[in-house]
């Protein structure tokens, strides 16, 4: 992939784009087979791979230089700001859109952020598009609410010259700290829910819930664990930490008794909704944490597929699968070490099939999918 902000040296976010592409495959695949190396696995699978770039269906800009001439993309940590509307991870579709936004922005009267001088209202622009229908979802993070009259008047405009947008928010974010968004959510669209599909699946995507931002590869991923988990005939299977319910919503069949847990209550209500969308009965999707879940309930699923935060599932809840002892677990991790580590605190478990699912090319990062079998 060519990126003039790489060669300028503006942008180095992508740190292995100057390597080829196979050898950044390979060495994926050698630092997860090093993780492993302790335990017997039956059956390596070859890496998973989509795009190598315009793969992303979401951008996060921060919004910086003045309001007349605002700047889409990311700041140095010297506070140099960089225009990323060129990046080459997004698709083309989304050069459009920069432009609109930046014509937008002064529209409304929506000074950017200084983070030095800690003034001004618009700290970010976030943006995700539905690959199936290409209708966008778009948040404005904002320090305070003193715009919002100001926003909301201006939208006409905006929703006419981009009749994609579906789905319209601010998010209040009044800290001044590198954090992205605040738990203040007001919705500026009635609909508040962008439909994707995968696999033939409904997925909803709201403005504060979890997903991929590798659409191409992610479906493969939840393809990938649904035939795992077929393949078992399981007819019972918990999904915890679920997010908008990707995994489960793929592997449950009209007679399987799923339960799905987030603590994310806009995630869940993602998931509740594809499972009515599909007609399934024996689904229940609540909003609770998955270890304290897990630990409290005194069923046992056949099946329990975990796809946690970078952190891992930790020893709590693999304590607590020893004990219980489900047959089957499905382990789906953005990173390998702390899955890696959790594994090794499964000692009744032999794995199965392993699979890298290259999520984030250019980069060392890489989901990966793990199936484990009690001995």
């Amino acid at each position: 992939m060519h990126c003039a902000l790489y060669q300028a040296g503006t942008c180095r976010s992508c740190q292995w784009l100057e390597k080829p592409y196979p050898q950044q495959l390979a060495e994926k695949q050698h630092h997860l087979q090093s993780l492993l190396a302790e335990r017997d696995v039956a059956r390596w699978l070859a890496p998973v791979t989509g795009e190598e770039s315009a793969f992303r269906n979401k951008a996060k800009m921060v919004v910086s230089g003045s309001v007349e001439r605002p700047l889409l993309g990311m700041l140095h940590r010297d506070g140099t700001p960089v225009d990323l509307c060129g990046c080459p991870l997004y698709p083309a579709s989304f050069t459009a859109v920069f432009d609109v936004l930046k014509s937008f922005i002064p529209r409304a009267g929506l000074t950017p952020y200084n983070v030095a001088r800690k003034r001004g209202e618009l700290k970010y622009l976030l943006l995700t598009e539905s690959t199936c229908s290409g209708g966008l979802m778009l948040r404005f993070v904002l320090r305070t609410e003193s715009k919002l009259a100001q926003l909301r008047a201006a939208l006409p405009w905006l929703q006419q010259q981009l009749p994609q947008l579906k789905v319209i928010s601010a998010n209040i974010q009044p800290v001044h700290m590198a954090i992205m968004e605040g738990e203040r959510e007001i919705p500026l669209t009635e609909l508040q829910a962008l439909e994707e599909q995968f696999n033939d699946v409904p997925l909803y995507i709201r403005p504060q819930s979890f997903f991929q931002t590798n659409p191409g590869v992610a479906s493969q991923l939840y393809a990938t664990a649904r035939d795992w988990v077929r393949a078992t005939n399981i007819t019972s299977m918990w999904d915890l930490f679920c997010g908008v319910g990707g995994f489960g919503l793929h592997c449950a069949q009209p007679q399987t008794r799923l339960t799905g847990i987030e603590i994310s209550a806009e995630a869940i209500a993602c998931a509740r909704l594809s499972a009515a969308s599909l007609g399934l009965q024996y689904v229940d999707f609540q909003a609770l944490d998955s270890t304290r879940f897990a630990t409290a309930e005194g069923r046992v699923p056949e099946l329990v597929l975990v796809n946690p935060p970078r952190r891992g599932i930790g020893k709590e809840l693999c304590d607590y699968l020893n004990r219980m002892a489900p047959g089957y677990l499905l382990y789906s991790s953005c990173n390998a070490e702390s899955m890696a580590k959790d594994i090794a605190m499964l000692p009744d478990y032999r794995i199965e099939r392993v699979q890298l699912f290259d999520m984030f090319p250019h980069t060392a990062h890489y989901e990966v999918l793990t199936l484990l079998v009690r001995e």
